[in-house]
């Protein structure tokens, strides 16, 4: 299993690829998935569980859940986007993983989904990801933890995402999970491909990705509120995995639609 660091859900992001019999192994990511099946058929774990898709079915993975693809004869549409897209519905959901990932489209909203692209407006991306949510909520039901507690990983990932704004070491990971450091830094390493402290920088910029864009804060404002101790290390690392400056994204952000 892998951790996706493209993905790490900055504020408008939103990707949207097809393709034909797709097989992609254990990973997980800070985005929603949403996965739509044209033709044939496709297995989709999510967490352990199994889901059989068959033409016209469709999952939605919500950030940080488990999931793995496989499929020989299938074609399918799969759009990865930023919890901020639909951030009501996120907020919402905070702390809860839904029981079951299937989705129930209408043929309309298939259409929909369907005809977004990469140069859709952004109101019309939102205004469908909406639909799409309302459609799932309809029929949804959740879990009270936002990640799986029952297993190391899960509660490691639940600690960072209850504490990254704040300190979040590895050594507070400990002192918060009952797990030692070399434990925790050798299972994270194990399960997502990279290290704990990437992924906390990563939680970190997609947070504060999403205060650039939603404030008028100060570029060290929103670094420390993101749980940044510098505005240098908050710059280096902006820049390391966005390839801009955040003083560079907040001026493009804010410009007129």
């Amino acid at each position: 299993m892998f951790y996706q660091l493209e993905h790490i859900g900055t504020v408008g992001y939103f990707k949207k690829e097809e393709g034909e019999n797709f097989n992609y192994s254990l990973h997980l990511h800070q985005s929603f998935e949403l996965i739509y099946l044209d033709e044939g058929k496709m297995t989709v774990t999510v967490n352990g569980i199994s889901y059989e898709l068959q033409q016209g079915e469709a999952l939605l993975i919500f950030p940080n859940q488990i999931h793995s693809i496989h499929s020989t004869t299938s074609r399918h549409t799969l759009f990865i986007f930023s919890p901020h897209l639909i951030q009501s519905f996120y907020v919402e959901k905070n702390g809860k993983l839904p029981k079951n990932n299937r989705l129930v489209l209408s043929n309309d909203c298939a259409r929909l989904i369907k005809g977004l692209s990469q140069q859709s407006s952004k109101y019309r991306i939102k205004g469908v990801l909406y639909l799409v949510c309302e459609l799932f909520d309809k029929y949804a039901e959740y879990t009270d933890c936002a990640l799986n507690k029952e297993n190391a990983l899960g509660k490691i990932l639940l600690f960072i995402e209850n504490n990254f704004k704040n300190a979040c070491t590895v050594c507070d990971i400990a002192k918060g999970t009952s797990y030692n450091v070399e434990y925790i830094s050798r299972i994270f390493k194990k399960y997502t491909g990279i290290s704990c402290k990437e992924y906390i920088t990563a939680r970190r910029l997609s947070y504060a990705t999403y205060l650039l864009t939603k404030t008028e804060e100060t570029c060290l404002f929103c670094a420390l509120e993101s749980g940044f101790t510098s505005l240098r290390s908050f710059n280096r690392n902006f820049k390391k995995y966005l390839n801009v400056s955040p003083l560079e994204y907040k001026k493009y952000q804010h410009k007129e639609p």
